[in-house]
């Protein structure tokens, strides 16, 4: 909308109410700080996860308060920024999120301990390379490489190779994740009822994997 030509008056009308965006974001981002603020936590795999999505989350918000600023948008508008962008704020959003509560919560679905070490593994080299492909997107739009073009300029094609090597490098760290799962599903260390220290609900007070009538009495709610 910033650069279709409409008036003064429409441009500075979406700016505000796209900038208005990052008053529930920023909401969102401090409370969940402030959730882990001087908490006793540890660092497993799912926390792991869920730190990379509250990091890299936070730096999609940061370009998107770029991305509201009419005056730079025109600059910005349709170039790879934008995909660098939508990306940090979608693959920790929503891929991340989802590593994390399937860590957290396949002990409990199948009753055995994940590899540790390999989850591990898996996280760091997936945070490694998703900013490999993703971060060299806003050096690329920040000089006019386009969105939606079958080939770019030359002078386009250094950062395009590093950002090749981190989507490589993303994709087969995921490899890792379904050989944790697959490895973890055919069997290993058996998971207790309770799984993770601290874990209060009333699913972590049934066996892993959990019976198929869950709780055959009404449970005693403290």
């Amino acid at each position: 909308m910033f650069t279709t030509g409409m008036p003064v008056a429409g441009q500075l009308f979406f700016m505000f109410s796209t900038m208005m965006i990052a008053v529930p974001t920023g909401v969102k981002v401090f409370n969940w700080v402030a959730t882990m603020w001087r908490g006793s936590m540890t660092f497993e795999t799912p926390m792991l996860f869920a730190l990379g999505f509250l990091v890299m989350f936070t730096i999609g918000g940061f370009s998107g308060l770029m991305l509201a600023l009419t005056p730079a948008d025109i600059q910005y508008h349709d170039t790879y920024f934008v995909v660098a962008h939508f990306h940090y704020v979608l693959v920790p959003g929503a891929i991340f999120s989802l590593l994390a509560a399937t860590y957290y919560w396949i002990p409990k679905w199948t009753g055995n301990m994940y590899d540790e070490k390999l989850g591990k593994l898996h996280f760091w080299l997936s945070s490694i390379f998703v900013n490999v492909l993703f971060f060299p997107m806003h050096f690329v739009g920040l000089a006019g490489m386009p969105r939606r073009i079958p080939d770019y300029s030359l002078q386009f094609a250094d950062w395009n190779m590093v950002a090749s090597i981190g989507a490589f490098g993303f994709g087969f760290a995921q490899l890792i994740f379904v050989y944790v799962v697959v490895k973890c599903i055919r069997g290993g260390e058996k998971a207790t009822d309770e799984v993770w220290e601290g874990a209060d609900g009333l699913e972590w007070t049934v066996a892993s994997p959990a019976p198929y009538h869950t709780l055959s009495t009404p449970p005693i709610v403290k």
